[in-house]
């Protein structure tokens, strides 16, 4: 398992080490050994899965404390483009966003520590997304913003139009995030 630092302190994509044969394919998708000594040493209290057709935008949210999650995402089948934005108002990449493919193909993660918003884009039909989290899940404790805004300058295209695009009720109501007043 190799863990690969981004351009943004505490973001680490995890790329398994795959076996593969005339069977299939076998990987570790979860050691905590390994993940500790990278520096995510963090206890998962529940795992999440979404099923989502091509076009669904899922984002961009976190948890403030005392429920801020730590989360770490991968897809068992399917594509998405997966994106996390810094949020930590102490941090030199405070607004700055990261995004990724991520694929059943793939088999990469990411690990999106507390202080990140988070959203994805599926690009396929019947994508399956997974995800460990270090916190309960707690209505009162979202936050978001605005999946388009400006400020962030999300390239979210990848082949879809706007136009196609699938989202909740709520995350068409999120603020902007020039008004976000972030908790971290």
């Amino acid at each position: 398992m190799n863990l690969i630092q981004t351009p943004i302190a505490d973001l680490l994509v995890i790329e398994p080490k795959v076996w593969k044969d005339s069977r299939g394919y076998f990987y570790e998708s979860y050691n905590t050994k390994i993940l500790a000594e990278g520096g995510i040493d963090v206890t998962f209290v529940q795992d999440n899965q979404s099923f989502s057709q091509k076009g669904t935008l899922r984002g961009l949210h976190a948890q403030k404390a005392p429920f801020a999650q730590g989360k770490l995402v991968r897809v068992i089948r399917g594509r998405v483009l997966d994106v996390a934005v810094d949020i930590r108002k102490n941090s030199s990449t405070y607004g700055q966003h990261y995004s990724i493919e991520l694929s059943g193909e793939n088999h990469k993660q990411l690990w999106v520590p507390p202080g990140f918003l988070h959203g994805f884009l599926t690009l396929e039909d019947e994508t399956i997304f997974t995800y460990k989290v270090s916190n309960y899940y707690d209505k009162d404790s979202e936050v978001g913003v605005m999946w388009n805004d400006p400020d962030l300058n999300i390239d979210w295209s990848k082949d879809i139009s706007q136009n196609d695009l699938l989202l909740s009720d709520k995350d068409l109501l999120l603020s902007s995030f020039k008004d976000f007043n972030s908790p971290f």
